[in-house]
């Protein structure tokens, strides 16, 4: 088995979710390890089907093996969830029985030093989730204004300071580029004044948050990537996605409120004249995870699973 460990979160609660037909057809829209899909597998037939997506080799590599005993068919893809509608048709898919996305970065590439996602270790700046990619962490440090960094950290990270911290990266590279992920927390330190560090929190992650976002496009493609993942799904089929920030999670909560929502004339039109018909119903509130699972897995304390189902 490779090096690629990654703990699912609320792997009973999405499993239970899914509602998992023995003989159906699943798309894991963020493989990982393959966690989440050999539970998927396991409770699939011969007849059944896997579809397992990741844009990194090392995912892909790792869920080959971690599959490779199951009894249902299984195609892995190395691509971006963003061309879902494109790969199932290469497939020759037209509709399926549920799809997951577990959204975020997974533990492997933080903890991978050389992969540059975290700011506890000093590497290279990349944070591509998919290393055949052009940008880089180094390209959006180096090459983005002051004024598209100061949008980038406020817009992706929240963080307060943004602007302060993109004309000291601004003023750094004026000598030299900024090569490494020590090098730029060296550079968010001065710019954090002192008596906001000694509050807690690390002053690089909400930074190192937004770069990675914007690298990735992480956000730009999630709400069409619903969308077209609602599309995919056949009557009853389901549909689960698992959030770890405020960011993500608004927009899934937000366009499957939309794609949930009847009749969208104005509110003073008297009777209905948009004929809009709901295209899901909203299974539950979000889940979280228990405090044992939380205890036993810290990443998971973030995490909420919200559920839809195909009408």
């Amino acid at each position: 088995m490779s090096g690629f460990h990654h703990v699912s979160v609320l792997p009973e609660e999405t499993i239970e979710a899914l509602s998992i037909r023995s003989n159906g057809i699943y798309v894991d829209c963020t493989l990982g390890g393959a966690g989440h899909a050999g539970r998927i597998a396991s409770q699939l037939s011969a007849e059944g089907r896997l579809i397992g997506i990741d844009q990194d080799e090392n995912a892909i590599a790792a869920a080959s093996e971690r599959l490779a005993d199951v009894s249902c068919k299984v195609t892995l893809v190395r691509d971006n969830f963003r061309h879902l509608q494109d790969i199932l048709a290469r497939e020759g898919v037209s509709a399926v029985d549920g799809i997951l996305f577990d959204l975020g970065i997974s533990s492997p590439q933080i903890d991978t030093a050389e992969r540059g996602f975290s700011y506890m270790q000093d590497a290279p700046l990349d944070m591509r989730m998919d290393r055949r990619a052009v940008r880089s962490a180094y390209t959006v440090v180096n090459e983005y204004t002051a004024d598209e960094l100061t949008e980038i950290f406020y817009t992706y990270g929240e963080e307060r300071w943004a602007k302060r911290i993109a004309a000291f990266i601004a003023e750094e590279r004026k000598s030299h580029p900024i090569e490494t992920t020590g090098e730029l927390v060296a550079v968010i330190d001065r710019a954090v004044p002192k008596q906001v560090r000694a509050k807690g929190g690390h002053p690089a992650k909400r930074v190192f948050q937004a770069i990675r976002i914007e690298v990735n496009e992480e956000l730009t493609i999630l709400a069409d990537a619903l969308t077209d993942a609602v599309h995919a799904l056949r009557e009853g089929g389901r549909l689960a996605v698992i959030t770890f920030h405020s960011l993500e999670d608004r927009i899934v909560k937000k366009t499957l409120k939309e794609l949930a929502r009847g009749c969208i004339c104005p509110p003073q039109t008297p009777v209905c004249i948009c004929g809009h018909a709901p295209e899901l119903r909203l299974i539950g509130k979000a889940h979280a995870p228990s405090a044992a699972e939380c205890a036993a897995n810290p990443r998971a304390k973030s995490a909420k699973l919200r559920v839809a189902e195909k009408l």
